[in-house]
């Protein structure tokens, strides 16, 4: 093993399986934070289940581990690549070409990195450790996670700010999930461009998920205002 994690490939083999790991988490979260627009009671009944879960308590540590995994790793090979060759150089897509995505997957990974740090301390970190209102549905009390999400979506500028890092998920993961199928070795000449299509298509549909949210429930309290 520790050979293997000395390769480069078996480096990028670890950061490819993390990042799929990652990916069926952030379809997981898609899906419980889509039932927002279902409201109050659908959200935070849904997020209490997800807080208390014994099985997803158990994940958390390995979800926790997957992305440090994936960040340490990921930096590590963009500065191998960086002493190697300290100029500029094409990185070559499936497609015979070079696209700025995977041109840049180490920035787009950072500024990912940087949002992470900024939406863990709006919404996980005060849902644990803070003290929302509480709120009661068929006698069990929960936290209100729908008004402590909703009153943050209020604010204009972390809407931008959730938004344009929604766009810079979508360029990470339409470049993302193909390669990492590829280092897999799950693709071959005729899936590469299938793959390709499929990460772009799961892109769009993960990061405008997320990014409607907020846009939503923004212009729901605008025009409750007026």
């Amino acid at each position: 093993m520790k050979t293997f994690l000395g390769a480069s490939v078996g480096r990028k083999f670890v950061v490819a399986l993390s990042g799929l790991f990652l990916v069926t988490f952030l379809t997981v979260h898609l899906v419980v934070n889509l039932t927002m627009l279902l409201g109050a009671e659908v959200y935070n009944s849904a997020a209490h289940w997800m807080g208390s879960n014994p099985a997803v308590q158990a994940i958390r540590p390995l979800l926790v581990a997957g992305l440090l995994v994936h960040i340490a790793l990921s930096a590590y090979l963009a500065w191998i690549n960086f002493a190697a060759r300290p100029t500029r150089y094409a990185v070559v897509s499936p497609a015979g070409g070079s696209t700025w995505q995977a041109r840049h997957m180490f920035l787009l990974g950072s500024l990912l990195v940087l949002f992470l740090a900024l939406h863990l301390s709006s919404f996980a970190i005060r849902m644990t450790f803070g003290s929302p209102d509480p709120f009661l549905i068929d006698g069990v009390v929960m936290k209100d996670a729908y008004t402590l999400v909703t009153e943050r979506f209020a604010l204009w500028w972390y809407v931008a700010l959730y938004v344009v890092a929604m766009g810079v998920l979508g360029l990470h993961l339409a470049h993302g999930v193909q390669s990492a199928l590829h280092t897999l070795g799950l693709t071959n000449e005729r899936w590469q461009r299938r793959w390709l299509v499929v990460g772009r298509v799961y892109a769009i549909v993960v990061a405008g998920g997320f990014a409607l949210l907020p846009v939503y429930f923004f212009l729901q309290a605008q025009m409750s205002r007026s």
